[in-house]
C-alpha cells in the first residue's frame, strides 16, 4: 500500500491535472469534467468516453456503495443485539440496517437532509483526526512491538514465494488493491471532483489530489495497520475487516473503541455514499450530452438507494470481489490515456513551476502549453 500510494501520488497528478485542463463550464459559470471529458477532448474518442462512464457509474452506484454499506453494517456483527434479532440462522441487523441507511441516503439524494449532509462533512475531518489519535495512542501503549511489527510487513509484503507461488493471493496483490481503493489514484474517479474545483493554475488541483492520496493511505492506512498489529490480535475468519480493527482498538478503550468505529464508519460510509453518486450523475450527464432533468435523475437515485440496500445483505468475500473487479476495469481504461496524455500535464507543471520561480501566483492560460483554442476554460 505503500509502494501503491508513491506510483498512486503521480497518477493523481496527472489525471487531476488533465481534468482541469480539458474541464467544461456550467450554465452557472462553475465547472465540471472528468476522464470522459478528457478522453474525448485530447484523443477524440467519444466511444471510449462513454465506456469509461459505464465503468464508473458501475462501480461507484454498484461495487462501491454496496461495500460501503456492507463494512458499515458488518462493524455491528461483534454488538450482542446482532444475534438477538434472528430470522432462522440469518441475524436481521442487515435487513434493517441497510434499509435505514438506504432511506437516510434516499432523502438527501432527492433533494432532503441538506441538514444531514451539512452535519457529517463538518464531523467527517474532526473524526479522521480523532481516528489516528487513538491509533497513535494504541502505537504508543504497544511500542515494544513495533519492531517485530515491521519485520512482519516486510517479510510477508516481499515474500517472493508467495509472490510467484499465487500472486493473486500474495501480501503485494492485496496491497495493490487495498490501496487502490483507499486513493482511487489512477482510477479516474477524484478527477470528476477535481475538475469542479475553482483554481488558478491546473497544478494547483494536481497537487491537493497528490495530498489526498497522502493522508488516505500514508497516514490513515497506516494507522490502521499498525493499530491492529501492535495489539497482537490474530484475524480470524470471525474477526476479520471492521470487527477486526474494532477489536484491536478496544485492547485499549474497552467498549468505547467498537462504538467509535461504528460511529465513525456511519460518517464516512455515508459521505462516500453521496460522494460515489455525485460522480455518477456527472457520468450519466456526459453520456445523455446533456444536463438531466431531476424527474430523469430520479430514477436512477432510486435504483441507487436499492443498491445500498442489497450491499448491507452480502457476504465479506463477495462484496470485495465485485468492487475490486470494477475498480479494475476502470483503471485498465484510464490508466492507459494518462500514459499517453502524460505530456500535456508535465508541460503544465513546467508552466506552473516557472510563474512560481519568478515569484508569480501562477495563471494558466492554454497557449502557453500549445492548447489555444482547444480548452474551454483556459482561453
Amino acid at each position: 500500500m505503500w509502494l501503491i500510494a508513491i506510483v498512486g501520488g503521480a497518477s493523481a497528478f496527472i489525471e487531476s491535472t488533465l481534468a482541469q485542463i480539458y474541464k467544461k463550464r456550467d450554465a452557472s459559470g462553475g465547472s465540471y469534467g472528468g476522464p470522459s471529458y478528457y478522453i474525448e477532448a485530447a484523443l477524440k474518442n467519444r466511444a471510449l468516453g462513454v465506456i469509461f462512464a459505464i465503468a464508473l457509474i458501475a462501480t461507484y452506484a454498484g461495487g462501491f456503495n454496496m461495500l460501503a454499506s456492507f463494512n458499515l453494517i458488518d462493524s455491528m456483527s461483534n454488538y450482542g443485539f446482532y444475534h438477538q434479532f434472528m430470522m432462522g440462522d440469518k441475524s436481521l441487523v442487515p435487513m434493517i440496517g441497510g434499509a435505514i441507511l438506504a432511506i437516510l441516503v434516499g432523502i438527501c439524494i432527492m433533494g432532503g437532509g441538506k441538514q444531514i449532509v451539512r452535519i457529517t462533512g463538518v464531523l467527517v475531518p474532526f473524526m479522521g483526526v480523532f481516528y489516528i489519535l487513538m491509533a497513535v495512542a494504541v502505537m504508543f501503549l504497544n511500542i515494544g512491538r513495533l519492531p517485530e511489527v515491521f519485520v512482519n510487513i516486510f517479510s510477508n509484503a516481499f515474500d517472493f514465494k508467495a509472490i510467484f507461488g499465487g500472486f493473486a493471493g500474495s501480501a503485494m496483490m492485496q496491497g495493490i488493491k487495498r490501496g487502490l481503493y483507499s486513493n482511487e489514484a489512477g482510477v479516474g474517479s477524484a478527477p470528476n471532483a477535481a475538475a469542479a474545483a475553482n483554481v488558478s493554475h491546473p497544478v494547483k488541483q494536481g497537487l491537493v489530489q497528490m495530498l489526498s492520496v497522502f493522508i488516505d493511505t500514508i497516514l490513515i492506512c497506516t494507522a490502521t495497520a499498525m493499530m491492529c498489529l501492535c495489539t497482537g490480535i490474530v484475524p480470524s475468519e470471525e474477526l476479520k475487516g471492521a470487527p477486526f480493527v474494532q477489536e484491536s482498538l478496544g485492547t485499549v478503550f474497552g467498549v468505547i473503541g467498537p462504538y467509535f468505529i461504528t460511529f465513525a464508519l456511519l460518517l464516512f460510509a455515508f459521505t462516500t455514499l453521496l460522494g460515489n453518486l455525485f460522480y455518477c450523475e456527472g457520468c450519466l450527464n456526459y453520456i445523455a450530452r446533456r444536463t438531466l432533468k431531476n424527474k430523469e435523475m430520479n430514477v436512477f437515485r432510486l435504483f441507487a438507494v436499492v443498491v445500498v440496500f442489497i450491499g448491507a445483505q452480502l457476504q465479506f468475500g463477495l462484496v470485495w470481489d465485485l468492487a475490486d473487479v470494477l475498480m479494475g476495469i476502470m483503471a485498465i481504461i484510464n490508466l492507459p490515456v494518462i500514459v499517453i496524455l502524460g505530456n500535456t500535464a508535465l508541460k503544465c507543471l513546467d508552466d506552473y513551476q516557472a510563474q512560481k520561480k519568478e515569484g508569480k501566483n501562477p495563471c494558466f492560460k492554454a497557449e502557453s502549453i500549445g492548447l489555444e483554442g482547444k480548452t474551454e476554460f483556459w482561453n
